[in-house]
């Protein structure tokens, strides 16, 4: 299994570090280690990522990540829209890319665009959604501060 990881579109909820923690350890380099753990299970921690930063490819045969039920959209509470499907993203300079999630910006704050990257935090936005739970760790210290992507302890030293 081969995982890539995006720090520009992680929003912290830190479903990899509850998830699976012999892969995912923050003190280590690399941090992620799939063989570390079993492939199946892997995969559905990976896929629990609301942003898409963190995304596999199995080369054992084993299913890929994919969505025949199509695309949901699902506005999380005073924060993005929760993106689950086969998404294509046109960046700024024109490139698209394919996500299978992604959390997308609604405040219209975010530096990222059109992914979030928590500016709703400190911008006081509001608007109804599904209330979605943040879970504190060291990747996300405060619920109502973002994550400076310099202190993040995943961004390559």
């Amino acid at each position: 299994m081969e995982v890539s990881f995006d720090l520009d579109i992680c929003i912290h909820v830190a479903e990899c570090l509850r998830g699976e923690p012999n892969v995912f350890k923050l003190q280590r380099r690399p941090w992620v280690l799939p063989d570390e753990g079993d492939a199946d299970v892997v995969a559905a921690v990976i896929e629990r990522c609301p942003s898409g930063a963190l995304q596999y490819r199995r080369f054992d045969g084993g299913p890929q990540e994919s969505h025949t039920s199509g695309t949901t959209v699902t506005p999380m509470r005073d924060g993005p829209l929760l993106v689950v499907g086969e998404i294509q993203v046109t960046h700024e300079d024109g490139t698209v890319e394919t996500l299978p999630r992604a959390s997308l910006c609604r405040c219209g704050d975010s530096k990222v665009k059109p992914f979030c990257d928590n500016s709703h935090l400190t911008s006081g936005f509001r608007a109804p959604g599904v209330k979605f739970k943040i879970h504190l760790s060291p990747v996300r210290l405060e619920l109502d501060k973002p994550m400076a992507k310099a202190l993040d302890p995943r961004a390559a030293s």
